[in-house]
């Protein structure tokens, strides 16, 4: 089955970050489909410019969106000929410069939601929660209204192709485990560990038969969820229906600290995980003036991917 993943992309040192990141991980694949696409902010658009197209738009900009447009297609030509060496096939690749309409963060969500993408790719920058987590506005804006399409969020250089997917036995969980094994089904060359935190303030591991059953049916969270170890079998289950070499999935149960979050991103660190795979609680699910998990591992996190999935 085919995916595609809707990239984006503005010039920047990020944009070759994320388009490393996709180099390193689905070099050779042929079912995954990149549009690589960069928005370009102008500000008020000239009246009627709506209905223009191609040339006739690109005329009306003013020479400082002219220069940025030129510059997005440059750019947007160096990371399609980076995928290419990479081993993507140029039907693989489409790649497309847009005029922001409602602004780059809602344009790219309206997009992510009109192409039927199995994911939107985003970049950020730095670490920490002050100047509003260093993330960028974009992306920031990003996380907080787009709640319905895996978002991958790329921080800086990321080279190992060790996924790290923290599991609680939560459909948030099983869902996160669903889109690593839809992405990766028939790529090799991948390990994957199943990560439990025990940390003191860990929210305590329940199972969701009632919503496992509306996705996965009762036959099978009856056959899966119930057994002793749900914390890490059912996760197991979906990759081994995906069709995954099981011997390249791990078991991991440990606890460093006081948060589960931290406790996730040291073993990424330590042991050098470059990407991190887990469900994120729908808004009104998130508690706490710490927020949710998610929020909290991006505060930590560099040189890192983090795919939320709800």
């Amino acid at each position: 089955m085919e995916k595609k993943i809707l990239v984006a992309v503005d010039g920047s040192f990020r944009s070759l970050n994320e388009v490393h990141y996709l180099g390193q991980m689905f070099e050779g694949a042929r079912d995954i489909f990149l549009q690589l696409v960069c928005i370009v902010p102008v500000g008020k658009l000239p009246a009627g410019s709506d209905w223009l197209e191609g040339g006739e738009t690109e005329a009306s900009m003013s020479p400082g969106v002219k220069k940025e447009f030129a510059g997005a297609k440059e750019h947007l030509k160096r990371a399609t000929h980076h995928l290419e060496r990479h081993g993507f096939a140029k039907e693989q690749l489409t790649a497309s410069v847009e005029l922001s309409r409602m602004g780059v963060a809602a344009d790219l969500i309206k997009l992510a939601r009109s192409g039927y993408y199995d994911a939107l790719l985003v970049g950020r920058r730095g670490i920490g929660r002050l100047q509003a987590l260093l993330m960028g506005s974009v992306t920031r804006e990003v996380l907080e209204k787009c709640w319905d399409i895996p978002i991958w969020v790329v921080d800086g250089h990321v080279d190992s192709r060790k996924i790290l997917v923290p599991v609680d036995g939560s459909i948030h969980t099983l869902r996160a485990v669903d889109h690593l094994g839809h992405v990766f089904k028939d790529i090799p060359g991948v390990e994957i560990t199943l990560f439990h935190s025990s940390a003191l303030f860990a929210s305590k591991a329940e199972r969701q038969f009632g919503r496992c059953e509306q996705t996965f049916g009762t036959d099978w969270c009856h056959d899966h969820l119930r057994r002793e170890d749900y914390l890490f079998h059912p996760a197991e289950q979906l990759l081994r229906e995906s069709g995954f070499d099981m011997t390249h999935v791990h078991r991991l149960e440990e606890g460093r600290g006081l948060d589960p979050a931290r406790d996730i991103a040291l073993q990424a660190w330590h042991k050098n995980f470059g990407t991190i795979v887990m469900g994120r609680r729908d808004a009104a699910e998130r508690k706490g003036v710490l927020g949710g998990v998610s929020d909290r591992l991006l505060a930590h996190t560099n040189d890192l991917a983090v795919w939320l999935i709800n």
